[in-house]
C-alpha cells in the first residue's frame, strides 16, 4: 500500500522519522488508568441513578442536571485545559487534575441534597477537564509512529470501553452492599496508582513557544458553550422563551467573539485554522453527532434494566457488558481495518451499524428478551470501536505535536458537547413522554406528582400504596418511559444515519498514515 495521506492543515509539519522513545508502553499503561478514572465514574452515575432519585429525592429537571451539568462543565474548558497542557506541561496538568478529580470525588459520594449533588458534579466537570486532553496528547508525543499511535489509541480507546464495562460492574456489586455514595469513592485508588506511577514514568512534553494563555478567550470559550448548551436543554423542556432566546443569542456572540479573537492573537488558545482542514472539520463532527445520538439510550438504558426489568444493580451492569466487549475488540482493530480499506468506509460503516441498532430498539417492550438487548449492544459497541478510535487518530495525525492538547481538547469537547446536547434534547423527549402517563384511580394527589418527577420517585411511590394501586401506577409509569425511550432511540437512529452519510463524503479521500519503513 503506497504511503499517501491527506493534506496537512496550515502549520503541521510534514511526517518525519523519529527515534521511538524508550517506555512508551509502560507510560501508555498509566494514560490508560487516566481514562479507566473518567470511564468508570461516567457509567456508574447512570447505575446510582435510581438510588438518587430515592435518597436525594431530585425533581426530574434536577435528575437532568445531576446527569449533564458534568458535561456542560467540561465541554467549557476543554480546549483552555488543553492549551493549558500544551503550555505548562500535560505530565503536571494530568497529575494535578487527577488529585482534584479524586479528592472531589469525595464531595459526591457525600452529597446530602440535590443541589449539592449538582455542584459536586460540576466540580468534577472542572477536574475532568484536565485528564482527557492531557492523555491523547501525551499519546501524540510518545508514539512517533503512525502504527504505533494508532494502535496506542486504539488501546486508548479501549481502556475507556472497558471502563464503561468495568464501572457497572463494580459500582452494581458496591450498590447491592453499600450505599450509593461507595460508587464514587472506587476512583481513590485508581488516582493514587495514576499519580504515584505517573510521575514516575510519564514525560514531561509542553509546547516549546506556547505564548501566553488568553484570559478573556478562556472566559468567552467557556462563557460561550455553556450558554448555547443551557438555552438547548431549557428549550427542550420548557419551550422557547425570551430568557431562553437571550442567553442562546449571548452564547452564539460570546462564541463569534472567540472565533474572531483567536484568528487575530498571535498565540491563539486554539488554532482556529485547523478547522480548513477537512479530514479534521469531518471527524469532529462525526464525533459531535454520534454522542449526541447514543447519549439517550445510554442514560436511560440502565433505569430501564433496573427499575422496568427489576434487574439488580449488578446484574443490570453485567447486562451491559457486550457494548464493551465489542468497543475493546473493534477498537484494536480499527488502525489496521482503516489502512486496509479506507477512512471513510470504517467510520461511516461503523456510524451506520450503530444507526441500524438503535433502529431496532425502536420495537422495544417493557419485557423485551436480553438476547435482543445484548446484540443491540454488541453491535453498538462494534460500531463505536471502530469510528470514534479512527476519528481520534485522524484529528490527532492532523496537528503538529506542539499542538496536541489543544487538537485532543476539540476532540473531547465534542464527545462532551455531544453528550451534554443529547441528555437535554433525547433525555427532554424521555421526560416529557414520561410525565403524561395515566395515573390509576385511587392514587393520592402527592403520591402521583412524585411520581411524574422520575421513574424513580415511581417506585418510591407505589411502595406507599396498597399492592394493588401501587401495582397499577408503577406499571403505567414503566410503560409511558419505555415509550418516551422508544421514540428517543428513533430520533438516535435517524441522526447516527445521517452522520454516517455525511462523514462518507465528508472523509473521501482521508488516510492514516504509514508507519516509518510501511
Amino acid at each position: 500500500m503506497t504511503s499517501r495521506t491527506s493534506p496537512p492543515p496550515p502549520g503541521a509539519p510534514a511526517p518525519t522519522e523519529e527515534a521511538p522513545r524508550p517506555g512508551r508502553w509502560l507510560a501508555l499503561a498509566v494514560l490508560a488508568l487516566a481514562v479507566l478514572l473518567v470511564a468508570v465514574d461516567a457509567t456508574v452515575l447512570g447505575l446510582a441513578t435510581p438510588f438518587l432519585s430515592e435518597d436525594l429525592r431530585p425533581s426530574g429537571t434536577q435528575l437532568l442536571w445531576i446527569g449533564d451539568i458534568y458535561s456542560f462543565v467540561i465541554a467549557g474548558l476543554l480546549v483552555s485545559m488543553g492549551s493549558l497542557g500544551d503550555r505548562i506541561g500535560r505530565k503536571r496538568l494530568l497529575l494535578t487534575g487527577s488529585v482534584a478529580f479524586g479528592a472531589v470525588s469525595v464531595f459526591n459520594a457525600y452529597a446530602t441534597s440535590p443541589e449539592m449533588m449538582i455542584a459536586a458534579r460540576a466540580l468534577l466537570g472542572v477536574a475532568g477537564a484536565t485528564l482527557m486532553p492531557s492523555t491523547l496528547a501525551l499519546i501524540r508525543n510518545l508514539f512517533h509512529d503512525p502504527r504505533e499511535r494508532s494502535l496506542a489509541i486504539g488501546i486508548w480507546g479501549a481502556m475507556a470501553s472497558a471502563g464503561a464495562a468495568v464501572g457497572p460492574v463494580v459500582g452494581g456489586f458496591l450498590l447491592e452492599n453499600f450505599w450509593w455514595g461507595s460508587v464514587f469513592l472506587i476512583n481513590l485508588p485508581v488516582m493514587a496508582v495514576l499519580v504515584l506511577v505517573g510521575i514516575k514514568l510519564l514525560p514531561e512534553s509542553r509546547d516549546p513557544a506556547p505564548g501566553p494563555w488568553d484570559l478573556l478567550s478562556v472566559i468567552l470559550s467557556m462563557a460561550g458553550i455553556v450558554a448555547v448548551v443551557y438555552a438547548v436543554k431549557e428549550g427542550a423542556t420548557h419551550g422557547l422563551t425570551w430568557p431562553v432566546a437571550l442567553v442562546a443569542a449571548a452564547g452564539a456572540l460570546a462564541l463569534l467573539w472567540f472565533v474572531r479573537r483567536q484568528l487575530t492573537l498571535p498565540s491563539p488558545l486554539l488554532n482556529m485554522r485547523l478547522f480548513h482542514h477537512r479530514g479534521f472539520s469531518a471527524a469532529v463532527m462525526a464525533d459531535l453527532l454520534t454522542v449526541l445520538g447514543l447519549s439517550g439510550m445510554v442514560f436511560f438504558l440502565s433505569q430501564f434494566l433496573q427499575l422496568v426489568q427489576d434487574r439488580s444493580p449488578l446484574e443490570a451492569g453485567l447486562a451491559e457488558l457486550p457494548a464493551a466487549v465489542g468497543a475493546v475488540t473493534a477498537g484494536l482493530l480499527a488502525g489496521q481495518a482503516a489502512r486496509r480499506w479506507s477512512v471513510r468506509s470504517v467510520v461511516a460503516g461503523g456510524l451506520a451499524a450503530i444507526g441500524l441498532s438503535l433502529a431496532v430498539l425502536i420495537r422495544l417492550e417493557p419485557g423485551t428478551a436480553y438476547p435482543v438487548l445484548g446484540a443491540v449492544l454488541l453491535v453498538v459497541g462494534v460500531g463505536a470501536g471502530f469510528s470514534f478510535t479512527v476519528t481520534a487518530d485522524v484529528i490527532l495525525s492532523s496537528v503538529p505535536k506542539e499542538q496536541a492538547g489543544a487538537a485532543a481538547a476539540v476532540s473531547e469537547t465534542a464527545y462532551e458537547l455531544g453528550a451534554a446536547l443529547g441528555i437535554a434534547l433525547l433525555g427532554s423527549i424521555v421526560t416529557g413522554v414520561y410525565r403524561g402517563f395515566a395515573v390509576p384511580p385511587g392514587v393520592p394527589v402527592a403520591q402521583a406528582t412524585e411520581a411524574r418527577e422520575s421513574l424513580g420517585g415511581a417506585v418510591e411511590s407505589a411502595g406507599a400504596l396498597p399492592a394493588d394501586t401501587g401495582a397499577a401506577l408503577l406499571g403505567s409509569a414503566q410503560d409511558s418511559f419505555v415509550e418516551g425511550l422508544r421514540i428517543a432511540s428513533g430520533a438516535g437512529a435517524v441522526v447516527l444515519l445521517v452522520t454516517a452519510a455525511a462523514a462518507w463524503f465528508m472523509l473521501r479521500g482521508q488516510r492514516l498514515e504509514e508507519g516509518y519503513g510501511g
